[in-house]
């Protein structure tokens, strides 16, 4: 099953409520929730008082997209805050805090997930591959929205399928960045299941149909 996980860093926050609301009358899965601390990446979004706020307007599945250094000081409260699933980068530490992030991240009953930057190579996911529900690869750079699709990243995840598939049929494996009906199918051929997109989206009116057409192009 293919799913769709709009995120909301492209939508309009002076509405952010109403914003949610369509995206789940337009058919969405998630809520893609991209964090962001000025550090690990080069760009600042938002937090835990803002994912406090949207887990009471909304039952909807929120992903959370950790783009922040050493994010085992920072999962507990994300948890509390209501994330449904909480996802890591494997740069972001070292491989034992990642480790106890995910493990943090289970021990309050949430879904737990890795993410790989461009340059970062497949196989850097294996260590984690089988504690987690979700493998996010980027295809882009993390920190700004609205970037390019880049192909070359089509062989990384068609490899990190290859991996699900022999040691964690269950995990489900996300792309995040240029995702639109064009890309889609680049993506979904090379084994993604949920796909994230941003602008593709929220830039459109009608979002039903953009959704539709992310997921069945």
């Amino acid at each position: 099953m293919i799913k769709v996980a709009p995120s909301i860093l492209s939508a309009d926050f002076s509405k952010l409520g109403s914003e949610v609301e369509d995206i789940r009358l337009g058919g969405a899965d998630y809520v893609h929730f991209d964090v962001m601390d000025g550090c690990f990446v080069p760009n600042i979004s938002i937090g835990i008082p803002v994912l406090k706020s949207l887990r009471k307007a909304t039952d909807m599945f929120i992903d959370v997209h950790l783009m922040i250094r050493e994010p085992v000081r920072y999962v507990e409260a994300f948890c509390r805050a209501g994330a449904d699933l909480v996802n890591f980068h494997v740069e972001a530490d070292t491989e034992e805090k990642i480790r106890e992030a995910i493990s943090t991240a289970r021990s309050f009953g949430k879904k737990a997930g890795v993410t790989v930057k461009p340059n970062t190579p497949a196989e850097a996911v294996l260590p984690f591959l089988q504690q987690v529900d979700l493998i996010l690869v980027m295809t882009v750079e993390p920190g700004f929205g609205g970037q390019h699709f880049m192909h070359d990243m089509l062989p990384k995840i068609e490899t990190i399928r290859g991996y699900i598939d022999t040691l964690n049929p269950n995990c489900e494996l996300e792309v995040d960045g240029g995702i639109d009906p064009e890309t889609s199918t680049l993506v979904k051929k090379a084994g993604a299941n949920v796909l994230v997109a941003g602008s593709a989206v929220f830039n459109r009116d009608n979002r039903a149909q953009a959704i539709c057409e992310i997921r069945n192009a």
